[in-house]
């Protein structure tokens, strides 16, 4: 398989920019850290300063990406405070470069298409949550999110249940990449899950999420209080996707933070409390998420400077156990 963002190069990225949106940019890039895309800093001759981002190739459709972007203006729309993506002169936020590149396996040429935004870089630092004004204000932010979240029409993304959980665990399988004497426990403990979560989410209704709804996806900046970003993970799913990560650990640890976000939460939105058992199920599923995620990415020229033993045998026995241990905390 080949490492799609091998190819690009700095000179690439800067230049797809320029010509897309008719901008002057400085001769510097700084990369920013991303799980799944390639995120950049980047500053024009005027010292305004953007956020690039390209997509990964082949994992979100053009369609599914304007789905994001037609999203986030429904949010702005409705006094959401998140980032919009900056259109072209056309009207358009979502750019589209052409490569071919030489694939020494196959001794072919492969055509990748990368498509990119580019957004206005947001100021500011990481939010903390100290008081409980703090967490109920996070909580109204998720709710503010699912009101525009509840009217949206259904995406063509995925949706997060059960049977996405065990299409990502068959990928693993099709992988190869567990070894055999770690491949019964994955299978049982997978297994028992995948029912849990089939279980627990049969008549919970989904609407649209964030997804990735984290306090290391949002920033706070004195003057313009807190903005909203990276919703890449934009999908289909219960509401507590989005209340969840924001809690500090597992939900028996995290009750008096819950009950404040869903104070926030409720001042926009009504909550279905039968939600709640759906916590550490979902944490099992990001776990195994995460698990695909560096399944797939391990091709990239940079991945094993970051996970250096990924793959390898201590690598598979910890992560049996942490999931296990994850089991437990679902019921299992």
């Amino acid at each position: 398989m080949q490492a799609p963002f091998n190819c690009l190069t700095p000179d690439l990225i800067t230049d797809s920019i320029e010509e897309a949106f008719g901008i002057s940019l400085e001769n510097l890039i700084y990369p920013y850290p991303s799980y799944i895309n390639r995120v950049y800093g980047l500053q024009d001759t005027d010292d305004k300063e953007y956020v690039a981002k390209f997509y990964r190739p082949g994992r979100w459709s053009q369609q599914q990406i304007r789905e994001e972007h037609q999203f986030l203006q429904d949010l702005y729309l409705g006094e959401c405070p998140v980032v919009l993506p900056i259109p072209d002169q056309e009207g358009a936020t979502l750019q589209t470069l052409n490569l071919e590149t030489y694939n020494p396996n196959s001794d072919q040429i492969d055509e990748l298409i990368f498509h990119f935004a580019l957004f206005p870089k947001q100021t500011g630092r990481a939010f903390d949550p100290e008081t409980d004004e703090d967490w109920i204000r996070l909580g109204s932010l998720a709710g503010r999110i699912h009101v525009s979240g509840r009217k949206s029409p259904k995406l063509s993304r995925y949706r997060l249940d059960a049977f996405r959980l065990k299409y990502y665990i068959d990928e693993l399988l099709k992988a190869g990449l567990i070894p055999e004497e770690s491949l019964s426990d994955f299978l049982f403990i997978t297994t028992k899950a995948f029912e849990l979560l089939k279980n627990h989410n049969e008549s919970i209704q989904s609407m649209c999420l964030h997804g990735d709804f984290h306090r290391g996806n949002l920033i706070y900046n004195s003057e313009t209080g807190l903005s909203i970003i990276d919703f890449d993970d934009m999908c289909e799913g219960p509401a507590v996707q989005d209340l969840w990560l924001l809690l500090p650990g597992h939900h028996r640890d995290s009750r008096r933070e819950l009950e404040l976000i869903l104070e926030g939460y409720t001042e926009f939105m009504e909550f279905n409390q039968e939600e709640l058992k759906l916590i550490e199920d979902l944490r099992f599923f990001r776990m195994i998420h995460f698990l695909h995620w560096q399944s797939q990415q391990r091709f990239d020229r940079a991945f094993y400077q970051h996970f250096p033993d990924w793959g390898n045998h201590a690598f598979w026995i910890k992560c049996i156990e942490d999931l296990q241990d994850q089991l437990l905390e679902m019921g299992g």
